[in-house]
């Protein structure tokens, strides 16, 4: 079935997108595999373009467009060639409703000009060595000095970690509040006592910058502190997770998709026992059940898109998306990657790069699992 969602303006950022991954990512992208990091220069050049910040004013830059059809976009044409390093999706996708909705006016002034431009990174220190899916047991303090805030803590598997200028970071305001003793404060490069540890050697996405972050008595001025008070940062995160989630699945049927294309493609050229493997029954019905079961996820996910846009994506269709895409990314990967045979367990195919990348999908923007429990608890037994 025709995707009916884009129109004319989208199809043409579609191809000014589709120029500039090929111009300045394809011919380098596999250097920066064994680089472990994207240069940041990449960035600049996307800014120059207007990838960045569609719903950020236009006084600071932006577009002043909140439509999430250009997030799409560009997560598809990044999926469609495989370019996993590049951490545009979580500085467009999750970061930008925190620096857009969340910040005052000088605060506005100070940071948004920096994302639109490519010049200021962002990324979110949420999980911890021993908190990831709960939130409410992260051990990052933030003590109340005069103006400032003392920060301490430890954060880890920080996408954007290493290129990151402008950090949300989650810290407990008050440890005896639960949920509403959370608070997030935006550390910025260069601040004292802000260490970044090592860049994470991951199982996939290897030109990704994912790292752990130190706050040794990190001193935030409360200019920094995002919201108009301490103690909303659980509910301001709840809020930006169905946006964050989408993203994920987006990524994933348009990864499934690249995939099971380059693999159809395989199979007509492949050859065995005297005939194109695609020839085969087996391998005819492999494909149809792939080909469905993307498809269907494609419709699905068009829709929670459009959802978005009208302020009607709530948390439960979001984990539907998030775990059934990446769940049907998972399968869709590993049975390409069979019909491939021995060639797809080669780095030099792109069906064994996309395996190992999938991996994560089920696991960051919250597991499987917690998907599952989310749906769960809207049946309200």
């Amino acid at each position: 079935m025709e995707r009916d969602i884009f129109q004319e303006e989208h199809l043409l950022f579609r191809e000014t997108v589709r120029e500039f991954l090929a111009r300045e990512v394809v011919p380098h992208h596999a250097q920066w595999e064994k680089d472990g990091i994207v240069p940041r220069e990449v960035w600049k050049k996307a800014g120059k373009i207007g990838m960045f910040g569609f719903g950020v004013p236009e006084e600071y830059g932006g577009a002043g467009v909140k439509d999430f059809r250009y997030n799409a976009v560009i997560v598809e044409e990044i999926m469609a060639i495989g370019a996993t390093g590049l951490g545009y999706s979580l500085h467009n996708d999750v970061m930008a409703p925190y620096f857009v909705d969340l910040t005052n006016d000088e605060q506005k002034a100070r940071w948004l000009p920096g994302f639109v431009s490519g010049e200021l990174i962002t990324a979110v220190a949420m999980t911890e060595p021993g908190a990831g899916s709960d939130l409410q047991g992260i051990r990052t303090t933030a003590v109340r000095e005069g103006d400032d805030y003392l920060l301490n803590g430890q954060k880890t598997f920080i996408t954007n970690g290493i290129n990151s200028d402008l950090v949300v970071a989650v810290a407990k305001t008050d440890p005896e509040a639960g949920a509403r003793g959370i608070s997030l404060f935006v550390v910025e490069r260069g601040m004292e006592g802000f260490v970044r540890g090592r860049n994470l050697d991951k199982i996939g996405m290897h030109a990704q910058d994912t790292a752990e972050l130190f706050f040794e008595n990190v001193r935030v001025p409360r200019a920094n502190l995002l919201g108009e008070k301490e103690g909303r940062g659980f509910f301001q995160l709840m809020a930006n997770l169905p946006q964050e989630r989408l993203s994920i699945a987006v990524m994933a049927v348009a990864a499934a998709e690249t995939v099971l294309r380059q693999t159809i493609e395989y199979c007509r050229t492949r050859r065995a026992f005297g005939r194109a493997i695609g020839g085969f029954q087996n391998t005819r019905f492999v494909l149809a059940e792939l080909d469905t079961e993307v498809e269907i996820a494609r419709h699905y996910v068009d829709r929670c898109v459009l959802a978005l846009n009208a302020g009607r994506l709530n948390a439960v269709d979001a984990a539907k998306a998030k775990w059934w895409t990446t769940e049907l990314q998972h399968k869709v990967i590993d049975r390409c990657l069979q019909l491939h045979g021995g060639y797809g367990y080669m780095t030099e195919y792109p069906v064994a790069r996309a395996w190992m990348d999938s991996r994560v999908q089920t696991i960051y923007g919250g597991t499987t699992e917690i998907m599952k429990e989310i749906i769960g608890r809207s049946f309200d037994f």
